[in-house]
């Protein structure tokens, strides 16, 4: 099928933008991952040395979960600006902050050279880092998928969900690479700062990339109408978009929760309750990322055929029988048995994780797109994603050992997020240059904007 020079400069300039978003969103899952190993084995020794042990891996565990708490400030500041100055201007700025901060940790001196300025500044390089992953997460979508032809958002929507199993599998295996070629002294004194320093380099091919993107068409179709100057894109959220914001929070726990309990939970129930050998257990993480880049892909390519709406019930619903025989499968020990068990689980789940991004960007109109989006997005996180770790722990001392109140759990948020997808309307085909009709503060409404979302 031949294109027009305009279709191809534009094809070409959307290509560049979904390559920024994923190396943006690889970055972050990069640095969770990394930052998540080291918190709980290398830090403690040498950032929080004055304290026992086991208080030693709480307080660093604890500067990781700062990271987290974060974000939602980051979303609602960076999701504001992002709808009043532009996608672009603050992409450029996050993804500099991130590489700035990461290479700061990298270098950062210890506790046995500056004291307790070491913690300290820890902390601080945390809390910096989660606010621009905040607003990098939502902002690095939007620039692609604004970008993005209306018959392949879905594709580019599977692309950006595919970089956190990606980013898991290449960050494990840098870890296992420098713990297996370096004595673990060296490793403990340098070998751990390497992939931080090293992840740099990634933000400087993001920033290459990002400087030769437009601004999303999207936004400048906004700039050109008298809506830009009068719209209020947080008050504005909130005001006209407070359901659609809630259910897609609400939606998006089932996803959020299920990944977390798979990539962290699973891998601690292998070992510690089930007894499999710690390397074992690492593979079958590996082959079940390997599933869940394959289900972010496909998902999101089914998408743009059949709809989102669609594709996520059909997902979920499978998603949910597969929970009922999740833990049962595992406990077999079977490595067949509990690599299909793992491959489905992350596959379908992924699916829904892989769609997203779309489905997020088509549901609001483009002066609150940022901030809603960027809303539901971290209230998900910060509900469902951050604590099942410890909740599912909880659960199974509370059960005895038994993982089916978990799963009564997980069933429950699975459910919850299928009842979201059902009541709320098909977004595929949206006009995404859409607007409010607001109102200035004399009270006259805009009679150029148009379209309010659903």
């Amino acid at each position: 099928m031949q294109h027009s020079q305009p279709e191809r400069t534009s094809l070409a300039m959307a290509n560049r933008a979904v390559s920024a978003a994923t190396l943006g969103t690889a970055l972050e899952w990069f640095d969770f991952t990394l930052y998540g190993a080291v918190a709980a084995t290398i830090l403690p020794k040498l950032f929080f040395p004055a304290l026992d042990p086991t208080s030693a891996v709480l307080a660093s565990l604890a500067t990781f979960s700062v990271g987290l708490a974060a974000r939602p400030l980051g979303a609602i500041i960076c999701g504001h600006f992002g709808d009043k100055i532009g996608r672009r201007n603050l992409m450029l700025g996050t993804v500099s902050v991130m590489g700035i901060v990461s290479a700061l940790m990298g270098l950062l001196p210890t506790y046995a050279q500056i004291g307790v300025y070491a913690p300290v500044l820890l902390v601080a390089l945390r809390i910096i880092q989660g606010f621009a992953l905040g607003g990098e997460s939502t902002g690095g979508q939007l620039m692609a998928l604004e970008h993005a032809p209306a018959d392949r958002r879905g594709k580019y929507s599977g692309l950006i969900g595919m970089c956190a199993p990606l980013s898991q599998i290449v960050a494990n295996a840098v870890l296992l690479l420098l713990a297996a070629t370096m004595n673990p002294a060296a490793f403990e004194a340098y070998g751990w700062r390497i992939p931080f320093v090293a992840s740099v380099l990634l933000v400087l091919v993001g920033l290459y990339i990002r400087m030769r993107v437009s601004e999303t068409p999207a936004f400048v179709e906004m700039k050109r109408s008298a809506i830009a100057g009068k719209s209020r894109p947080l008050l504005d959220s909130f005001r006209l978009h407070y359901k659609t914001i809630l259910r897609m929070m609400l939606f998006f726990c089932g996803p959020t929760a299920l990944f977390y309990l798979a990539v962290i939970f699973t891998l601690s129930y292998l070992t510690n309750t089930l007894g499999v050998p710690k390397q074992t257990s690492f593979i079958l993480l590996m082959i079940a990322n390997t599933c869940a880049i394959a289900g972010s892909i496909v998902g999101g390519r089914v998408s743009d055929r059949v709809g989102r709406k669609r594709t996520l019930m059909f997902a979920s619903a499978v998603t949910f029988a597969i929970m009922l025989c999740y833990f049962p499968m595992l406990g077999t020990k079977n490595f067949a048995v509990m690599a299909l068990a793992m491959g489905l689980f992350m596959g379908f789940t992924q699916v829904q994780t892989g769609i997203q991004p779309v489905a997020f960007a088509e549901a609001f109109p483009t002066n609150v797109r940022y901030s809603g989006s960027a809303l539901a997005f971290t209230g998900a996180s910060l509900f469902a994603g951050g604590p099942i770790p410890v909740v599912a722990t909880w659960l199974l001392k509370q059960c005895n050992g038994s993982p089916w109140g978990l799963v009564a759990l997980c069933g429950a948020l699975n459910i919850l997020s299928f009842v979201m997808v059902a009541i709320g309307p098909e977004t595929a085909g949206n006009d995404m240059n859409r607007l409010d009709r607001v109102e200035d503060v004399s009270g006259e409404s805009d009679s150029l904007a148009h379209g309010a979302s659903t």
